[in-house]
């Protein structure tokens, strides 16, 4: 069985922890990258996961890489181990996967990269318990129920931890993190992606800095 030490970097996971929130990154225009993550940096998150979803997801991660030191990025949306090379030569910290692929995964521990693979069910979860992995994606989190559908199927794991993603927004975000077992909540409000394409990254700032207010203190607890 794969050793977790070797696998998940300390200082990408610890940035995490420091956060609490991880910005989901949907992004068409790569020339769109770098004032995005600047504007991610001057409103208090040095964080993006920028999702392959789009023909210039890899670019825009590269630029973000390159040209912005100071902020934590990864690769979400990862499907296959293509993909999580391709991010991996791009520049990603982590990479994140809506499911429990098992290639994925493999790739990304045989290539010391840190991986956040998605899990619905306890069923998914002890897949992911039997590569070592302690820090999971739960994804779709409010349509699977939310923070206390969370609470109730990990409470038999009680080493796991998550960060939970999809349907998470200002009105909900303090429940989730709330929860001893949850690193950082992954959200698309405060950067979508019609305001990245319209170039609004004073207005994406303002919202990652009011994320930030809002979650400040909010320590996991329940």
């Amino acid at each position: 069985m794969t050793s977790l030490s070797p696998v998940i970097s300390e200082a990408p996971l610890d940035q995490l922890r420091r956060l609490r929130l991880v910005p989901v990154i949907v992004i068409d225009n790569p020339d769109d990258a770098t004032p995005l993550a600047r504007s991610l940096e001057e409103g208090g998150l040095p964080c993006a996961e920028v999702t392959f979803r789009t023909s210039g997801a890899r670019a825009a991660l590269e630029r973000i890489s390159a040209q912005c030191p100071n902020v934590l990025v990864g690769a979400g949306t990862v499907l296959t181990p293509a993909q999580a090379a391709d991010a991996r030569s791009a520049g990603a910290k982590f990479i994140v996967s809506p499911g429990f692929g098992p290639a994925v995964v493999d790739y990304c521990l045989e290539n010391n990269m840190p991986v956040f693979p998605g899990v619905a069910t306890p069923t998914e979860l002890e897949a992911a318990l039997s590569k070592d992995l302690r820090v999971l994606k739960f994804f779709p989190a409010e349509a699977l129920g939310g923070a206390a559908y969370l609470k109730a199927m990990s409470a038999p794991y009680g080493a796991i931890e998550f960060m939970p993603t999809g349907g998470i927004s200002p009105a909900n975000v303090r429940d989730y993190l709330a929860l001893r077992q949850v690193v950082a909540c992954g959200g698309s409000w405060m950067a979508p992606q019609e305001w990245i394409a319209a170039k609004q990254f004073d207005r994406i700032r303002d919202a990652v800095s009011a994320a930030v207010r809002l979650v400040s203190g909010s320590g996991g607890d329940a």
